[in-house]
């Protein structure tokens, strides 16, 4: 680990433990998530101490991905730790995509302000599964978009699309002649209509997720990511490390969730003595650690293939299963040793085993990272036999 990187991870996880816990008793919520009142207030916070959007340095580069792991795994010792410091999703997928692929317009117009933290993005990907539309397989692409003189023509649906009500900044993909296309959008447009904001068991983000749609969008030529018909490239670049990203922070979370669970079990008394005492108990948390443990290294590792210039892909499927799982393990471990106080929400261990619930979904199933890994030990198989 850099010493760069370990600063900055000290100076988050002290702006998020004195700052950012305080405000998760606060009620500001739209039923959905955290208000963006409550978000830019918290980042006015995270400005003033440096810590806005901690990732991405002043001269615009990106942290390698082994320190992001540390930094982003600080953001999320709270669930509201990501949103105050800016490194959430989809923003943060989303800033690592324009940074990357982005002609310098773009950057100047679209990467700025969320780096800035003055402006929310969302990630139109997935699709209406009961119209045969994309989810997990981004080939059945139903949205299309056609090119109209010096305009981008987009129609189609979208579900599941986190953060779309509120958002400044879009990110759409869509199917032209020449394939799959990334187009940025203007938010919010009078175009892309929000049928409703979804009821799921997860309530960390801002605006929900939507089922969106988009009705003869007209974009600008220019606004196109890239080129086209190279949008499952560009997917590619993006998704891996959101995947990662993704285990960065909620083993910050399961490792604050551990925290309190550990805190409970040591100041409960139950038949005699303290509850870490039973062995029932103590077990639990003594797997817990080797849990965390075994999804950091997992996690830094996936991250040292990143930084070496792969995409990761197979490495990134891995980790995702893998900390995903564990994080899930741990999490209801959690709840089980606080008993029914796990169960409420006066601590945040509740919301952590709805939030890792949801994430084995995100990003992708765990059946569908397996069932992508099984193919590829197929193709190899067959490579090393001459088959």
């Amino acid at each position: 680990m850099t010493a760069r990187a370990a600063e900055i991870a000290q100076r988050v996880e002290r702006f998020v433990r004195d700052v950012v816990v305080p405000y998760e008793s606060d009620p500001r919520r739209d039923g959905h998530g955290p208000s963006d009142t409550l978000v830019m207030e918290m980042r006015e916070k995270a400005r003033s101490a440096g810590v806005l959007t901690p990732h991405i340095l002043e001269d615009g580069s990106h942290l390698k991905q082994v320190e992001t792991a540390l930094v982003l795994r600080m953001t999320g010792l709270s669930p509201l730790g990501p949103l105050a410091c800016n490194t959430m999703a989809p923003d943060e997928g989303n800033m690592y995509l324009l940074g990357k692929v982005g002609s310098p317009e773009q950057k100047a117009r679209f990467l700025k302000p969320l780096v800035e933290g003055r402006a929310r993005s969302a990630f139109f990907m997935t699709e209406p599964a009961g119209e045969g539309g994309a989810g997990s397989d981004p080939s059945m692409m139903r949205t299309t978009c056609r090119l109209d003189g010096n305009q981008w023509v987009i129609n189609g649906r979208k579900a599941f699309i986190t953060g779309a009500d509120g958002a400044s900044v879009g990110i759409v993909m869509a199917k032209s002649e020449d394939g799959a296309c990334m187009i940025l959008v203007d938010l919010p447009d009078p175009a892309i209509r929000i049928e409703r904001v979804l009821d799921t068991i997860d309530s960390s983000m801002p605006g929900g997720h939507s089922i969106i749609t988009i009705d003869d969008l007209r974009v600008p030529a220019d606004q196109m990511l890239g080129k086209s018909g190279e949008g499952f490239k560009y997917a590619q670049v993006r998704l891996s490390p959101a995947r990662l990203s993704h285990c960065m922070r909620w083993l910050g979370s399961c490792a604050r969730a551990h925290e309190i669970a550990t805190d409970y079990a040591n100041r409960r008394m139950a038949f005699g003595k303290q509850l870490i005492d039973h062995e029932g108990v103590g077990f639990m948390l003594a797997e817990n650690l080797i849990d965390l443990k075994s999804s950091e290294l997992m996690i830094d590792w996936c991250a040292g293939v990143l930084d070496g210039g792969s995409l990761g892909t197979a490495e990134s499927s891995i980790a995702k299963v893998a900390v995903s799982e564990a994080l899930m393990r741990i999490a209801d471990r959690c709840v089980q040793v606080m008993g029914g106080t796990g169960v409420t929400g006066d601590t945040i261990v509740e919301q952590v085993f709805r939030e890792v619930r949801a994430f084995r979904i995100y990003d992708g199933p765990t059946e569908v990272h397996k069932w992508s890994l099984a193919k590829k030990i197929k193709r190899e198989w067959k490579a090393a036999n001459g088959h």
